[in-house]
Parts: structure tokens; sequence; C-alpha cells
């Protein structure tokens, strides 16, 4: 269990930030829970939503309970100030904004595990730096008029976009960027080019994504031009979701992810199938929650051999005492009581006994709980497992942290060609998934 602490924001000049550092730059120094540094220098062209940005992250501190100090002395970047803040936000920075030393003040504040957040006209930032060009993921090359567009939101369990819909309609001036990030960082979500004139990026446009750079964390978000995206209620919930996982308040997977195909897309159960008793019900934002049980929904349409599984899933009751599970490697049936005994179930249930609880391979493997432990999110939150199987091997990550590793040496069973279903395991657990999808690997 995590444990933070609620504290009044301060905005800090630089003669408060640099002048006490014996201590934290805070209005309550006494505070001890989490510190976000806001820097908003510009060397370009400066946006006339920063004053908007600083409130709102502000009034996101006290809701998330961090702190917020902020600042556009680029002093502030010493080994020594940076190591009080558990991330650092670029709020539409521009231009050559650090100075050398400060830069390798920097680079070690992320080595070291410290967290980044780009906001907008982050990606207009220090051209010539090659660090920061990868932690930002991508630098802006243009933009048209500020104008309406459609977003695909591509991963909703990232608390970033969790609470978004597949589709996000709003306004905002859209960068084109030099690069594609993808192959890189973990797209979250995406531009629809078609929904609006004076995209460049060929069809695959990404808009936020995040990523684990060379010790840290990085989040990025190319909306915040306009003053008005800081009062939208889906964009402040967006920067707080990407501000809580870069200071590591929760956990996500955000290795880069490609070459994917949806099993279940959130709107059709087509190859899919029920066994055994309960059932899952099919909501309008396209998450399956279970009922009743003991059942399986399965995937008939096809048998896997060498893959990667992943899905998005999360407990609905507080006591995290909701029980499910992903099963792998059964042989084809309509009796669920087949797929315990021909196949492996990965457990989802955080109360249970080592080799029966969320990670585990289901009464063989225990998961390496204390990893298991930092990655969890708790109920209510979304949580993503990989499943990879090659020949008889099985691997389990839970939010982009691998917590077992498991060989098959039971002749009765064999992972080399089975099928693939979600458990509905009784009357009074409820577990959501969504987002199910599969890579074939070698």
């Amino acid at each position: 269990m995590r444990t933070t602490h609620r504290a009044a924001t301060a905005v800090v000049g630089a003669a408060l930030l640099l002048g006490c550092v014996s201590a934290p730059a805070s209005s309550h120094p006494e505070d001890d829970g989490r510190r976000v540094l806001v820097f908003s220098r510009t060397e370009g062209f400066r946006h006339d939503s920063i004053p908007e940005g600083i409130e709102t992250l502000q009034q996101l501190g006290a809701t998330g309970e961090f702190q917020v100090d902020a600042t556009e002395d680029a002093g502030a970047f010493t080994s020594r100030t940076l190591r009080r803040y558990d991330a650092v936000v670029f709020l539409s920075t521009t231009g050559d904004v650090l100075t050398p030393p400060q830069q390798r003040a920097f680079e070690g504040y992320i080595r070291g595990g410290g967290g980044y957040v780009g906001i907008h006209a982050a990606a207009d930032t220090e051209y010539d730096w090659e660090f920061y060009g990868g932690l930002a993921g991508a630098y802006f090359q243009s933009h048209p008029a500020i104008q309406p567009a459609t977003v695909h939101v591509e991963d909703r369990a990232h608390p970033a976009t969790s609470g978004l819909a597949r589709t996000w309609n709003r306004t905002d001036e859209w960068y084109n960027y030099r690069s594609n990030p993808r192959d890189r960082a973990h797209v979250l979500a995406s531009l629809d080019e078609s929904s609006y004139t004076g995209a460049t990026m060929n069809g695959d446009h990404p808009i936020a994504w995040c990523q684990n750079y060379r010790g840290g964390r990085a989040f990025y978000t190319g909306g915040g031009h306009t003053g008005q995206s800081y009062a939208e209620p889906a964009f402040r919930a967006h920067l707080l979701g990407g501000i809580r996982w870069a200071v590591g308040d929760t956990q996500a997977d955000c290795r880069p992810e490609n070459g994917y195909r949806p099993l279940f897309d959130g709107t059709s159960l087509d190859g899919w199938q029920q066994a055994g008793p309960g059932s899952f019900t099919l909501s309008d934002d396209g998450t399956l929650t279970s009922s009743g049980g003991m059942g399986l929904l399965w995937y008939q349409a096809a048998a896997f051999t060498s893959y990667s599984l992943k899905l998005d899933w999360k407990m609905s009751g507080p006591s995290g005492d909701d029980n499910s599970g992903v099963f792998v490697g059964f042989p084809p049936s309509n009796d669920p009581w087949s797929a315990v005994a021909h196949g492996y179930e990965i457990q989802i249930d955080a109360t249970d006994v080592p080799e029966r609880t969320t990670g585990s391979v289901y009464g063989f493997r225990s998961a390496d709980l204390k990893k298991r432990d930092r990655a969890l999110n708790p109920p209510g939150e979304w949580n993503t497992y990989e499943i990879r199987v090659t020949g008889e091997r099985l691997r389990v990550w839970l939010n982009g942290v691998r917590v077992n590793d498991f060989t098959n040496t039971d002749p009765a069973r064999s992972l080399r060609d089975g099928h693939l279903g979600i458990q509905n395991h009784g009357a009074d657990d409820r577990v959501s998934f969504r987002d199910l999808h599969i890579k074939e690997v070698r």
C-alpha cells in the first residue's frame, strides 16, 4: 500500500528555490509527500497558456496529493535541487533552456530514477541535446491551425488514458513530429489524420506516449496549446494520470508495443464461446465483466503456439478479494474444467496464498511477490498482463514488470498448441477485462 500526503502547492522564484537548498522549496517543507517541479522557461515562442498550465498543475497537485513548485530559473537544475523531486514537468518550454552543466545534472537525475513529464512545446526544446530528444520521444516539426480532431486512445489501462473513451474529440494545436516514437516508446493515443487538416505523418500519428528511459520514467502529451485545454476535465485527468505514473504512484506497461492484433476489440465477441455456468457482460465502453460461474470465456476460433498475449484487467470490489484468471494452453472443450486439468491459469486474486495469488501460475509456481507487490495497482485501477509462451516456457509481466517464469514439465499438459480464455469464477467475483490482443513470436 502506498502512502502519500496532501499538501498545498507553491510557486517559487529563483531566490526561494535556490536559496533554500537545505530544505525543500515548498510552503510546507516538513511534508514528505511526492514533489513535482514545473519548469516553463522559453527561449523561443512563448505560449500564452503557460499561466493556466501552472495553475492547473497546482490544482492537480492538491487533488493528486503531490506538491508543486514552479520556476523558470534553469539554475534549479543541479543535482542537489533535483533530488528533491519525484518528477520534473517541462511545460511548453521552447529552445535551448539549459546549459551543458545543467543538462548533465538532469541526465543524472533521470538515470537515477527521476520522472519527466513533457507538455506540448516540450517537444520544441533542446534540439541539439540527444539525451533530451530521446527522453521527450520526438521533436516538433510543424503544426496546422488550431482545430478539432479525433484522438484514438490506444492504451486504456495507463492512468493517463484509462478514464477516456476509445475516441476522444477535442480542439487543440496538433503537432507534427520529425520522427515517429512508436518503435521506441509506448503510444497511448494517436490522431486520426482524416479528422482534421494539416497532418503530415502518413496515417500513424502518435500524440501521447510513455517510456522507461535510461533509468527514469517519461510521459509526453502533445495537447495543451490553448488555455482552454486546462479547463477540460478529460485533459486535466490525462495530465494527472501522466504525472501519477511519472512520480511512481501508479504502475503501467510502457514498453514499445508493435505487431499485435486484437482478439477482442471491445465491440464483438466473434470467435469467443462461453463454457460452463455464468457469463461476461459487455458494456458500452468495451469492457467485459465476469458474472457467476465457475465458467470460462474461451477463444475457440484458433489455437496458438508461440505468442505474446496482452490484456487489461481490473478488480471491481474494494477488498481486492475478487477472483479470476487467464487460462492458456488447453485443448478445445465446452467443459471449463478441461482447461483446469489440461492448461495453466495465470491467477488474479491478490489475497490468496503465494501459488494461488495474482501473477502466479495457479497451483504450480508463485509470482515473485516483492516484484508483484511493487507492480500491482489497487482494486478499481487497471492492470496489464503480458503472457508470453514460447515452447513450454511461460512468462508473465504485470504492468511491464516480469513477475513469473515457469516451464512446463508435465507430460499431460503442453503449452505448444492451445487455446486461451478468461475465467468467471463465482457469483460474488467481479473482474473486468478489455483490450485483449496477441502477437505471434518466435
